[in-house]
């Protein structure tokens, strides 16, 4: 939520807040406030997508300031939306201007738009240190502002929200929060900051009740709107009397009107006698015959002040100590959800996606910096959206049918396909906006009232600069899985419904390291379906970012969670590689600006990948989630690009005979085969086309040498050396 101007008017005043020397507690932090602080406030990248690896570095060093100081951070963090709907309209104003922000980046000019795996690097790093955190249904705020309460504790956020929450410990700014600035001796060391209490604000207004605060909240107005009759209430309060000039008017500064408020509410003793008050001036504008409008109002004000009205016990609190989820009515969205799927989603391991399409049939498109006289870089991950919208919205009871129907579907497609049907790279038009690809003939249909008819999730994305809504068909796979049976169905079966999606067999996988299958999945359904068709410069690029990443995390000394090394590698050439790559990087300030085109074809990428990883989620992670603060930064990889883009090979950056030569190459031809559509009946066969597979890769998969003799043999041989470079997640999974 948030106050409209009240952080303006309590930071401009110092008499709000006093200094701390923060250490030795626990702290209840906002993690949406956290992660767009820190990525936003220093400086990370957002015209190329962004750099995950630099902003996962420096979240380590906030949290391991945290540790330090002997502070223990506990995230909460927001869901889904409010099913209630009351801020539906701010979020969809919100994204309309962030369509805008995201154009003018892309123009060179000023923005402010979170590149789109932010939030899943930042919930990755906290699971890597073994951070407690929870992800709430809806927004988090309220359960923020009680567990704080319960546990006498500060919050940290930059929530305007929390100067009206009455929390005993106070709210920390993180506009104040110090961390990069210790003090104090080795042992005792702390965070210089500044504190928040309610007190301080009602001491200012003459001991004012703060009971009072949430009124002048909603009559200020904060994310859910303010009544309508509010401004007319607003207009009748005559600040005269008080001697501050004949009242608020419409041209005073928000800060002022705040203070005009609170100067207002300070006259009453308590909630009661100031909504008296209401009644009394509303109703002596209403005229005759239309007393009790003041009432009206009086009811609409307390009803909406209930927002801040903090409960002595967290449902937090059990979660933090037991992992327990506190029982939710049953009339709640997410309690629908299997139990493996509503844990999921508490540890932040189902993703806002997952859960607005479950609850809500609905889903916003995060906008990212691209080309907008093209389709939204989304249109071409719908596919994968519309089997996540499947399996959440098709019950069990109606799924056999459908299932038939779309194995009909199948057979009628590789009819085609024998017959010389030719797709071409693009999907025979997948991605052009507004057309909703369903790979096969099988919609889910409703089951009320026996009615039949198919059911919509309704995605908000751009058209041209202009958020759009389209009604997107859920669909049923040929390998269909319904919600209800996921944690009876075997790895292999939930595995199969990944790869079917995305198009790949697990033979074109079988040479990939199986943390980075994944990854290579989605490159390769990628390479396959992007309109405009990716260069090779622009995919040799992309993989040498992956590349990069996996070498970073093994070669440097005191990295987190040290991996064993084979005595062969040559660590000076491949910290030679690293070295020439970060070279390459697009620096900031850089006159020449974004390549949009590069730009656009790497968002796609990112949506795909973005979608797929709520499908691996929705599917109980059959394959491991990669890390993806190693898989892409968005300078490193549009500097490379403009490497290649100018005519110099591949070669030319890697060390001979290296360990990242290999994985190179090896990932190159991994992602070319998963590029080459499988039989629409190899789905957990294993078989793929494998001679058309070799006839492209040899046009291009190792950047133009055309050397692909001897592939089986390279590839058990960087199996074999990378085995040693493997995580502890793929040896346990």
């Amino acid at each position: 939520m948030g106050v409209q101007g009240l952080t303006t008017y309590v930071e401009s005043n110092r008499n709000f807040l006093h200094d701390v020397k923060f250490r030795d507690s626990r702290l209840v932090i906002d993690g949406c406030s956290l992660y767009y602080r820190l990525y936003f406030n220093y400086g990370f990248d957002q015209q190329h997508g962004g750099d995950y690896d630099a902003f996962a570095c420096f979240l380590n060093q906030f949290l391991s300031a945290l540790e330090t100081c002997n502070i223990e951070p506990y995230v909460v963090l927001d869901g889904g939306m409010d099913p209630s709907d009351k801020k539906f309209a701010t979020l969809r104003q919100r994204l309309q201007s962030k369509i805008k922000e995201a154009d003018s980046i892309s123009h060179g000019r000023n923005g402010s738009v979170l590149p789109i795996l932010v939030s899943k690097v930042f919930i990755q790093v906290l699971n890597q240190r073994g951070i407690p955190l929870v992800q709430c249904p809806a927004e988090a705020d309220w359960e923020i502002a009680c567990l704080a309460h319960q546990w006498n504790c500060p919050v940290l956020t930059n929530d305007s929200d929390f100067y009206i929450f009455d929390l005993p410990a106070g709210y920390l700014p993180l506009h104040f929060f110090q961390w990069t600035n210790l003090n104090g001796k080795a042992s005792q060391r702390y965070i210089p900051s500044r504190c928040y209490t309610t007190n301080s604000l009602c001491r200012w207004f003459g001991g004012m009740n703060r009971e009072l605060l949430p009124l002048c909240a909603v009559l200020t107005g904060n994310d859910y709107g303010a009544p309508k009759e509010a401004e007319t209430l607003l207009a009748l309060i005559d600040m005269s009397a008080l001697g501050r000039g004949g009242g608020r008017g419409r041209g005073r500064a928000p800060a002022s009107r705040i203070e005009d408020i609170l100067i207002w509410l300070s006259l009453f003793p308590n909630v009661t006698e100031a909504l008296k008050e209401v009644s009394r001036l509303m109703d002596g504008v209403a005229g005759v015959g239309r007393r009790g409008q003041g009432g009206g109002l009086s009811s609409q004000l307390l009803a909406a002040m209930q927002e801040y009205n903090i409960k002595a016990q967290s449902s937090l609190a059990p979660w933090f100590s037991e992992c327990t989820l506190a029982p939710r009515g049953k009339t709640s969205g997410q309690a629908q959800l299997p139990e493996c799927l509503s844990l999921a989603a508490a540890r932040g391991q189902l993703s806002n996606l997952a859960l607005d399409a479950f609850v809500m049939q609905r889903v916003l498109l995060i906008p990212q910096v691209e080309n907008s006289k093209l389709a939204s870089s989304h249109c071409i991950s719908t596919p994968i959206r519309q089997a996540v919208y499947g399996i959440l919205l098709q019950k069990a009871e109606n799924t056999a049918s459908l299932v038939s129907a779309a194995k009909l579907a199948k057979a009628g497609q590789a009819q085609m396909q024998g017959t010389g049907s030719k797709r071409g790279r693009g999907g025979g038009g997948r991605g052009q906006q507004g057309s909703e690809q369903v790979f096969n003939a099988a919609p889910v249909q409703t089951q009320s009232h026996g009615s039949g008819s198919p059911i919509f999730v309704e995605e908000y994305d751009r058209l041209d600069l202009t958020l759009s809504k389209k009604q997107v068909e859920p669909v049923i796979l040929l390998n269909h899985i319904h919600l209800d049976g996921l944690s009876q169905a075997p790895a292999a079966v939930r595995l199969g419904v990944l790869f079917e999606v995305l198009g790949v067999t697990q033979s074109a996988l079988a040479p990939v390291p199986l943390h980075l299958q994944l990854a290579v999945a989605v490159t390769g359904f990628w390479l396959r379906e992007a309109t405009p068709a990716p260069s090779q410069a622009l995919l040799q690029a992309l993989v040498m970012g992956m590349v990069y990443g996996e070498l970073t995390l093994n070669s440097q000394p005191g990295a987190p969670r040290k991996i064993p090394v084979a005595p062969q590698l040559n660590w000076a050439a491949e910290r030679g590689f690293l070295s020439a790559l970060d070279r390459q990087r697009v620096r900031p300030g850089e006159r020449r600006g974004v390549d949009v085109g590069a730009a656009h074809c790497l968002s796609q990428w990112q949506s795909c990948l973005w979608s797929a990883l709520c499908l691996n989620q929705l599917l109980l992670v059959p394959l491991p989630e990669p890390n993806v603060s190693l898989l892409f930064s968005g300078t490193l990889v549009h500097g490379v690009f403009r490497y290649l883009k100018g005519g110099r090979p591949v070669e030319s950056l890697l060390p001979g005979g290296s360990l990242s030569g290999q994985l190179c190459f090896s990932l190159l031809d991994a992602v070319k085969d998963c590029s080459l559509k499988a039989n629409l009946s190899s789905f957990g066969s294993g078989k793929t086309r494998r001679g058309r597979g070799r006839g492209r890769r040899r046009r291009g998969g190792r950047g133009g040498r055309g050397q692909s003799q001897g592939g089986g043999r390279v590839s058990e041989e960087i199996n074999n050396r990378f085995a040693l470079l493997m995580s502890d997640e793929d040896e346990d999974h």
